[in-house]
């Protein structure tokens, strides 16, 4: 994903060029504290998921500008990008002159998040769940801060009736399966995912148990870490180009080879905005990862 063009600079540095360039004129604490914009005109979205439900709101005309992550719906292309969502600039956020901020929860540096937080623009974080509770209060704090809360509502219980019926369908599904998640393969070294994380969250709501238990987000795995895993499926995000693992280097490594995926050669790649995007989607997700996993033992 394409970075800012900006370069990281201090906070008073920052602060100093933006007063210069006349856009620290209010408060510095103008960001904090605010959970409905007082003018969404100009909006800025951080986070894939806040521009999907923005979209899904149908309040796009008020969007000037999205991060890297925010591919979905392709329109969105059309939008200026200010970067990706965990190397923002403050500059790079405030040249496009916004009017409102609106960025996920997990949006970084936390030194620029702080620099934008003291800055003259309203700035929102959103909550970033990873669970069918999460998506509602997300796509609830999104509808407010827009003062969009009607269509929220009734995009809420769309996506809640939706994610509903997708979970149902492994509600008779007494084995789990056990799944991998490999958010990086590269020179043979597997970085795999643990608790609290998005990919957790997904595989629970499609009826899986995540192959690997006892830490919490992203951790790099021993060989006897995998194998003690014993996945029965490997999943990974399809990130496509020449960097993208192959399936036979995968299933070529000793400790993948000797997990049931890998004798199996069992691997599922998916779009990652997708699958680990959890906004307006995610039971479409639910799904897929779903039959991937049980096919058609699933409950009709």
């Amino acid at each position: 994903m394409p970075f800012s063009r900006f370069p990281a600079l201090s906070r008073r540095a920052v602060l100093t060029g933006l007063v210069a360039a006349g856009l620290a004129s209010l408060p510095a604490a103008a960001g904090d504290g605010v959970d409905v914009f007082p003018d969404p005109s100009r909006l800025v979205a951080v986070g894939g998921s806040i521009t999907e439900i923005v979209f899904a709101l149908g309040k796009q005309n008020l969007l000037i500008a999205r991060d890297s992550t925010s591919v979905y719906p392709q329109e969105a292309f059309k939008l200026p990008d200010v970067g990706y969502m965990r190397a923002l600039s403050p500059e790079g956020v405030l040249s496009v002159k916004p009017s409102a901020i609106l960025a996920l929860h997990g949006s970084g540096p936390s030194e620029a998040v702080d620099v934008l937080k003291k800055a003259s623009v309203p700035f929102i974080e959103v909550p970033d769940g990873f669970g069918h509770k999460g998506i509602l209060e997300k796509i609830a704090v999104v509808g407010k801060a827009i003062g969009a809360e009607a269509e929220a509502a009734t995009l809420a219980a769309a996506v809640d009736k939706d994610l509903s019926e997708a979970e149902a369908l492994t509600s008779a599904i007494t084995e789990r399966k056990r799944v991998l998640f490999i958010l990086s393969f590269l020179d043979g070294k597997i970085m795999g995912s643990g608790a609290d994380t998005a990919a957790d969250g997904i595989i629970a709501l499609a009826g899986g148990a995540n192959a690997v238990e006892g830490f919490s987000g992203y951790r790099q795995l021993s060989d006897e870490a995998v194998i003690t895993a014993q996945p029965d499926l490997i999943l990974m995000m399809d990130r496509g180009g020449d960097h993208a693992a192959s399936a036979d280097e995968l299933f070529s490594h000793p400790a993948i080879a000797s997990t049931p995926a890998g004798g199996a050669k069992r691997l599922v790649k998916m779009d990652g905005a997708y699958l680990l995007g959890f906004g307006p989607r995610t039971a479409n997700a639910v799904r897929d990862l779903a039959s991937a996993l049980y096919g058609e033992t699933l409950k009709q």
